[in-house]
């Protein structure tokens, strides 16, 4: 019976986050309300409370399904050329941003005082792109597309970093961290454009 209770819970959290990130996506987090999100699928604030305590922390758990999502559809990616493995990295982390840009609507409202789950998502995504470009490049190495390297980790840690750190002109001295919608595919043309540069650089 405990089985039985236990998936209905799931079932009905696994709703919440669906609604969730709905009303994000399409309104925002500051214009989105729990009232909102209960009523959306029926269900009482009460019960939406017992799931979630408040906005903030089903905010994260969105985050965190589409942060699994998206290292998911890295990991599914079963390329053996070392540039098309890291242009789909780029092309999915682009598309992953666009699809889902009002979303983080938060990162812009909170940019200077992002709690620390929020973080630890993003580290957690640092880490899974990272583990995989690795992968990838030691693969080359062994096939001997590219010259050997004693420090992989470190050489693509600074390529993600690189990547992280590209900016259009007109916002490369602001403050503001987080794109505007009209410079993503700017900076989406910067970073395949690095790719190719550090792919040269690899080769013999």
């Amino acid at each position: 019976m405990g089985v039985v209770t236990t998936d209905q819970q799931d079932i009905k959290r696994e709703k919440i986050l669906e609604a969730a990130h709905h009303r994000f996506l399409h309104y925002g987090y500051s214009k989105t309300t729990m009232n909102e999100i209960a009523g959306d699928i029926s269900m009482s604030k009460a019960l939406l409370y017992y799931y979630f305590p408040d906005k903030s922390e089903l905010y994260i758990a969105v985050m965190r399904k589409l942060a699994n999502d998206y290292l998911k559809s890295l990991t599914d990616n079963h390329m053996d050329d070392l540039r098309e493995v890291f242009i789909f990295q780029v092309n999915t982390h682009h598309e992953f941003i666009v699809k889902n840009y009002n979303f983080f609507d938060y990162f812009r409202l909170n940019e200077q005082n992002l709690p620390d789950a929020i973080w630890s998502i993003v580290e957690q995504i640092r880490m899974g792109e990272a583990f995989l470009l690795v992968n990838a490049v030691k693969a080359e190495i062994e096939k001997g597309g590219i010259r050997p390297l004693d420090n992989p980790d470190e050489i693509v840690d600074l390529l993600l970093d690189a990547l992280h750190g590209v900016r259009v002109g007109a916002i490369s001295h602001k403050k503001a961290k987080f794109p505007r919608m009209e410079h993503l595919d700017e900076i989406h043309t910067k970073r395949l454009l690095l790719i190719d540069i550090f792919i040269k650089g690899l080769k013999y």
